[in-house]
């Protein structure tokens, strides 16, 4: 329904988008990636005609209708149902009813229509925003990041609701697995061009892999059968017996394809500087209480050990941002103390960090506003390590990206060797390599980390305990976060669906068999997504050798298997595309399985 032909755009002569051409079908649910600044932004606001290509073609059908849900939601009115009615046509500004509609079925109640948006959760503002675009009756949704800022309920809620919009949609989101959940095929930009593949994100990453490394084999065959040609004609060349061979070796390697070597590409790869301690508790916090206009926190108690992985989550405006600034000592306890052992250091990364930066900064200024001590090549290295390499260590942070501001924030806390981090939401803005890097090095750090996050990814890779925020307060759980959800997980929430049970040996016992029930509804399931898995590595591996085979004929001049190899590749290839297809109608139905649990 959308149709790229031959797209290109450029800033400033530099080409964002070479020649781009694809077709976003029907019904098709879109996973847009790519590296930061690699031009998402920028098709995006094509697509919307915010922005022209400098050539090219984009065609949508007639009277074809675009929502855009950004990152940033700002209201105007004073109710929800005077804000929603804004998404109405013009023509259609008295059906309230329409707009009445649209809330109760995204879980407004009546009650709710003459309260302000303020005064509701991230959640439910997001709902709010999306009545408006419903009932602007859009064909197509654009998303940028919903998930930014939202808890790990409403990033559930909203997960089920665009599997089930009937609609097309294109999602930027740097949460591998809220994208896998919800898309039907990935778009990848990439060296300037896009890449289309039905299937999960994982998918395109395996087929671009692929794709350059047949490249790099064939051009280097192709080097190597040039060299050996050449090498005939400057030996024989100039010899009256040999001058025909010569010249149809010239002619053969005039035909022969040009292939330019792939150039390399940044990768982010560092490590949180640690300094050493022989302390076992990093920092005590016992019967804290704190509150604004009412209590956050009530006889709250925690210890964090030296290599401790807590993960601190639950839904929005409970706490969580305002126990880390406690932890830090931003903010004093009402009651209780809060002690952080003799020589310990902090390294924070708050939510509201990027927005401090100085616009009229450079990369290294910030840095060195970090810590004043480093010299210049110490800074130079530390903005290497964030990708800001020669010139790009100059650029000011008012032109760069979200993504990369995120990265200067991360540098900034390079600056300094601590035992522990404390870092709120610092995955947002960061695209899905960077989000790899950064949990890797998290892996890698020697010291403590207190993370605030509603990615489920993340939780599942690096918490081995949890501070839960829920209806009721918080708790401790000392567990991984598969182990929580295995052991009820939300199901006690004001926003999930309420069990109550008689007596705490029920409770127990019901959730004992919840967990049952879950693992025999997953097993059959899982069984077959471990035989796809094992499958696909089996057809790749084919692949693989057919395509050195391919290499070998056309190095040896073997062109007659040509055909038959290529055949067989051809084959190779569409079995695992079939099975990647079936694979991801399988892990749909184990995603449904779980959230069916929850």
């Amino acid at each position: 329904m959308i149709q790229f032909e031959q797209v290109t755009k450029a800033y400033g002569g530099q080409t964002v988008l070479d020649n781009v051409s694809f077709i976003m079908g029907k019904r098709e649910r879109l996973g847009l990636v790519g590296r930061n600044g690699s031009g998402k932004t920028t098709l995006f606001r094509m697509i919307t005609g915010a922005e022209e290509p400098d050539s090219g073609i984009i065609t949508t059908p007639k009277g074809y209708k675009i929502g855009i849900l950004t990152q940033h939601i700002h209201f105007s009115k004073p109710t929800i149902l005077d804000e929603a009615v804004l998404g109405l046509p013009d023509e259609e500004k008295e059906n309230v009813y329409k707009a009445e509609a649209i809330l109760f079925g995204l879980g407004f109640k009546a009650d709710d229509m003459a309260k302000s948006p303020s005064l509701f959760s991230g959640g439910y503002q997001l709902r709010l925003h999306l009545a408006k675009l419903l009932l602007s009756q859009p064909d197509c949704l654009l998303l940028d990041e919903p998930t930014n800022y939202l808890d790990i309920l409403s990033i559930r809620w909203l997960a089920q609701f665009l599997r089930n919009w009937q609609g097309e949609l294109i999602m930027v989101s740097h949460d591998r697995q809220f994208l896998d959940s919800v898309i039907t095929h990935t778009l990848g930009i990439h060296r300037k061009g896009v890449k289309k593949v039905q299937g999960p994100t994982e998918k395109l990453f395996q087929q671009i892999a692929l794709d350059e490394e047949v490249h790099e084999k064939t051009r280097i065959g192709l080097e190597k059968k040039k060299e050996h040609l050449q090498s005939f004609i400057d030996r024989f060349g100039a010899k009256n017996t040999k001058a025909a061979q010569a010249q149809a070796r010239q002619k053969a390697i005039n035909r022969m394809p040009s292939l330019e070597a792939l150039c390399a590409i940044d990768n982010l790869h560092f490590a949180f500087p640690y300094s050493k301690t022989n302390s076992k508790v990093l920092l005590k916090a016992q019967n804290v209480s704190f509150g604004y206009s009412t209590p956050l926190f009530t006889d709250f108690s925690i210890e964090i050990e030296h290599n401790a992985r807590l993960g601190i989550v639950g839904q929005n405006g409970k706490g969580k941002s305002t126990l880390l600034r406690l932890l830090l000592g931003e903010l004093t306890p009402t009651s209780g103390t809060i002690t952080l052992t003799s020589g310990i250091q902090i390294g924070y990364f708050g939510q509201s960090h990027i927005e401090r930066l100085h616009l009229d900064n450079t990369v290294e200024d910030e840095i060195r506003t970090a810590n004043p001590k480093l010299n210049q090549q110490e800074i130079r290295n530390i903005a290497g390590k964030m990708m800001f390499t020669q010139d790009r260590a100059e650029k000011k942070i008012g032109v760069l990206s979200g993504g990369e501001r995120s990265r200067v924030v991360l540098g900034k806390l390079l600056a300094n060797p601590c035992q522990l981090l404390l870092l709120d939401e610092p995955t947002n803005h960061l695209d899905v390599e960077s989000m790899e890097a950064f949990m890797d090095a998290l892996d890698e750090f020697e010291g403590a980390v207190c993370l605030v996050t509603h990615s489920e990814l993340v939780l599942e890779r690096l918490a081995t305990k949890l501070v839960v925020f829920h209806a009721k307060g918080q708790e401790q759980f000392l567990g991984t976060y598969e182990e929580f959800l295995q052991k009820g997980g939300w199901q006690d929430d004001e926003e999930a669906p309420v069990k109550k049970e008689s007596s705490h040996k029920e409770a127990k016992r019901a959730r004992a068999d919840l967990v049952q029930e879950r693992s025999r509804a997953l097993k059959p399931y899982l069984q077959k997504q471990e035989q796809l898995e094992n499958s696909i590595i089996k057809q790749e591996k084919a692949v693989d050798e057919l395509n050195q085979k391919i290499l070998d004929a056309v190095q040896q001049g073997k062109t007659q298997v040509l055909g038959d190899y290529t055949k067989a590749l051809k084959d190779a290839q569409k079995a695992i595309d079939d099975l990647f297809n079936e694979l991801e109608t399988t892990s749909i139905a184990i995603e449904k399985i779980k959230l069916s649990f929850v």
